[in-house]
């Protein structure tokens, strides 16, 4: 027992560790994972033989995740998808197939073997793909969502891989793969439903092993799940969701097909069940723990014994198979239309092989197909690109994507032909705003933005705006500086903004300015380099939500509007005390302790004012809440009225 201990601490320790550095330096967790797992493995020897183990064990944080994939695809966004899927995807898996194919053969290997490996390195990592995209927000980009869809393809595509791969099995090495077999089995023998059947019986219970998760998950989880919810115990519905995806994963494994797909499917009959944000909220921090477990132990595992002694076969193998991936890809991009820095990102993050090629490999030993040796060799093939693929990710972001940004942003400014009484700088979400209501009052505008993206999309629906950098007194001028009565500043960055009010409150100083802030300090410095008028960008909208939430409690309109009123004549004072307090203060201490101190006392001053509203109106009980006809409402406001930490009893 204190040996498991030992291991979990090391592992654990390793990513606390890691992780944080790892992100910290911008190299995602991913990468962070890898490097604790060389660390602990084969660089200091912390853990050793054991890591197999473990990696099967971890494996299911893959299985988890493909269940939480499954359960964001909805049969109707699978069936939007079938152009994407079925093109791209499938395209992507036959290129691969064929390329990595052609070049065993050119070296050497029989054309089943040949085949096999192609099959293997024709998937990419779900698990590192998903998670780099979804940490550094590239998820919802045009390559991001090209990505997934062949992601899913190539999940779904590993079910005839595992049918059609027994059909490739070499006579000669029935006797080899028996004894690697025996020397890499696990010490109890493992259950299997389907060991000894012929084909078509392998087909069948296939089939039916399948149709049972489907109806199953169909209709029989809605009322396991109503009977879990309506029991009310928080441990229990964990449970459920642990049984389900487990119990899953243990069927699809005694009829010999991937857990992780098993588990997929079931998420996208799941994905239209109204328990599934809570299947969500139940696997999520398993899933995310095992599968940084997983990553540690794919660095853990690889053996550098083997890999120093063919060092050089094995990086030129493990390179020629990402160049081909990715050379495949590039050129989908090409005829899919998928353009800029988003064609890099779709090679770049597909290129690697993926944790499906272990299961593949593992079933290709067990069914007589690849030798151990040359199965021992390809895995730290997998391993390694997995491992390098968070560079490419750090290649795109730091030298890919800063030269696509400069390219787009070399084009030459407009001409600008418009006069107008407002300048506008910045057509992002605020300006746009700001830009309509004007506009709708026939106040002439003219808008600037430096993003050439975001002028040509407002253009597209109309909206004249011109490319240029704002901070420039040229463009001003040509923008008709002199002649305008109005400024708005509503570019995003923080420096840049204040900057402009500067030189515009300096240079023109009968020009009324108005600028958006993104907070209080940010606010601050814009009045002090001069704005007019400045609006925090969240400020109405979180006050206007707050009134809606206590109109929502049941509390009438007069009474939230009272409160509304009161709130604001608060603020009110108490930012203009605490911009005079901030301007007294030294740059370097503008948000000191005292600062701090001051802004409590307001919040205790809002406390004290809405207590007074609260005496000045005592006898309006009956304008306190909404009246409803409904009994049950009438109960729950009375509830409302008579509970003790009611602000309307104190």
């Amino acid at each position: 027992m204190t040996e498991y201990f030992l291991q979990a601490f090391i592992y654990l320790t390793a990513a606390v560790i890691a992780v944080p550095l790892a992100n910290k330096l911008g190299l995602g967790s991913v990468l962070g994972y890898l490097i604790a797992g060389v660390v602990i493995g084969p660089v200091v020897g912390l853990v050793g033989s054991e890591t197999n183990t473990i990696q099967h064990f971890a494996e299911f944080g893959v299985v988890m995740m493909l269940f939480l994939v499954g359960l964001e695809l909805e049969p109707k966004m699978l069936w939007a998808m079938r152009n994407r899927l079925l093109g791209l995807g499938g395209l992507q898996v036959g290129g691969s197939v064929v390329a990595v194919m052609a070049c065993a053969i050119y070296a050497g290997y029989q054309t089943s073997i040949a085949l096999t490996i192609g099959l293997i390195f024709s998937l990419s990592s779900t698990a590192i793909v998903l998670q780099t995209l979804s940490e550094k927000r590239l998820n919802k980009t045009h390559a991001g969502k090209n990505a997934f869809s062949v992601l899913l393809f190539q999940d779904i595509a590993v079910i005839p891989m595992l049918a059609f791969i027994p059909l490739l099995a070499l006579p000669e090495l029935v006797e080899k793969a028996q004894i690697a077999a025996s020397s890499l089995s696990e010490q109890h023998e493992q259950l299997s439903l389907v060991a000894s059947l012929p084909g078509w019986a392998y087909a069948i219970v296939l089939i039916v092993a399948i149709g049972i998760v489907v109806l199953g998950g169909h209709y029989l989880s809605r009322p396991l799940f109503k009977m879990v919810a309506e029991s009310g115990a928080r441990e229990i519905s964990t449970a459920a969701a642990l049984m389900l995806v487990i119990g899953i994963a243990a069927l699809m494994s005694l009829v010999g097909i991937s857990p992780a797909l098993g588990t997929f499917l079931a998420g996208v009959v799941l994905a239209n069940s109204e328990f599934k944000h809570e299947l969500e909220a139940n696997i999520g921090p398993f899933k995310g723990l095992l599968l940084g477990l997983f990553f540690i132990t794919v660095g853990a595992g690889i053996d550098f014994a083997v890999l120093f002694a063919d060092f050089g076969e094995i990086i030129l193998i493990t390179l020629t198979v990402m160049i081909i991936k990715a050379f495949v890809l590039y050129l989908l991009a090409l005829i899919f239309r998928i353009k800029g820095s988003d064609r890099w990102l779709f090679t770049l993050s597909l290129a690697q092989a993926g944790e499906f090629g272990f299961v593949l490999l593992s079933f290709s030993v067990q069914q007589h197909v690849i030798p151990t040796d040359v199965a021992q060799t390809l895995s730290i093939v997998v391993a390694l690109s997995m491992f390098l693929t968070p560079g490419l990710f750090i290649l795109f972001d730091k030298v890919i994507y800063p030269r696509f940004q400069i390219k787009t942003n070399q084009r030459e400014q407009d001409n600008i032909d418009d006069k107008g009484t407002v300048i506008i700088a910045g057509i992002g979400r605020f300006g746009q705003v700001v830009n309509r209501f004007l506009v709708s009052n026939n106040i002439k505008t003219v808008v600037l933005d430096y993003q050439v993206s975001q002028v040509d999309t407002i253009r597209r629906i109309n909206t004249k705006a011109y490319y240029g950098d704002a901070t420039r007194p040229d463009l001003l001028k040509t923008a008709g500086i002199d002649e305008a009565s109005l400024f708005v500043v509503a570019i995003d960055n923080r420096e840049s903004s204040v900057e402009l009010v500067k030189y515009l409150h300096h240079s023109y100083p009968k020009l009324k300015i108005v600028a958006r802030a993104f907070d209080r300090g940010h606010g601050h410095l814009l009045k002090e380099a001069g704005v007019d008028v400045v609006e925090s960008e969240t400020h109405h909208s979180a006050l206007e939500l707050s009134v809606s939430s206590l109109q929502l409690l049941g509390y009438s309109d007069d009474y939230v509007m009272r409160r509304k009123a009161t709130y604001k004549r608060i603020e009110k004072e108490a930012s203009k005390r605490l911009y005079d307090f901030w301007l007294k203060e030294s740059a370097g201490e503008r948000f000191s302790n005292d600062f701090i101190k001051l802004f409590m006392l307001y919040e205790e001053r809002l406390k004290q004012a809405m207590d007074e509203d609260n005496a000045a109106h005592q006898d309006d009980v009956e304008d306190r809440l909404v009246p409803n006809n409904s009994a049950d409402v009438d109960f729950a406001q009375a509830e409302v009225i008579t509970r003790k930490d009611n602000p309307l009893n104190t």
